[in-house]
């Protein structure tokens, strides 16, 4: 499975938000099973969700959305993408929420492909996933944008030496 392919360590200090397991591997293309269509992938079977329109004002009550948050903060970034667009797609591609989500898949899939040494797409994805949340009320959903902005550019430009961690204000 490569050597990304590893569930988080258990020492780890972040906080969960959500008490879904993580899958068992972080998929990275190339490096293991693809999830969904290989019949030795961590999600193979398993039904896509399929989530309510999620409600910005409810976000604490969303386990989905907690449990994307995890997945980002912990390296799934495949992961997070699949579960976030669930409620991405749910949400509505064009309302605040659906940006709000479609531009953390965004620098989520940036992540990913800075992990794969694809430097220049992850900028500018990560850029794309940030213009997302224009205009949007900070904070949203729980997340600190102005804080999640910073620490995003940071990494993608070099002055930080880890990605972006998403802080839900509980």
């Amino acid at each position: 499975m490569g050597d990304f392919a590893q569930p988080a360590p258990a020492n780890v200090s972040w906080p969960r938000y959500s008490l879904t397991p993580f899958p068992k591997y972080r998929f990275v293309p190339g490096r293991g099973p693809h999830p969904r269509r290989d019949p030795q992938g961590h999600s193979f079977g398993t039904p896509e969700p399929k989530p309510p329109k999620p409600d910005p004002a409810k976000w604490k009550e969303n386990d989905l959305y907690r449990h994307g948050i995890d997945l980002y903060n912990y390296a799934f970034w495949w992961e997070c993408h699949e579960a976030l667009e669930a409620l991405w797609h749910a949400a509505g591609h064009e309302t605040p929420t659906g940006q709000f989500l479609q531009g953390i898949i965004q620098v989520s899939a940036a992540n990913l492909k800075k992990f794969m040494g694809l430097e220049k797409t992850a900028r500018e994805m990560s850029a794309a996933g940030l213009a997302r949340h224009a205009g949007l009320p900070d904070p949203y959903m729980g997340v600190n944008l102005a804080i999640f902005a910073r620490e995003t550019k940071d990494y993608h430009e070099l002055r930080f030496n880890r990605p972006a961690l998403i802080r839900l204000d509980l």
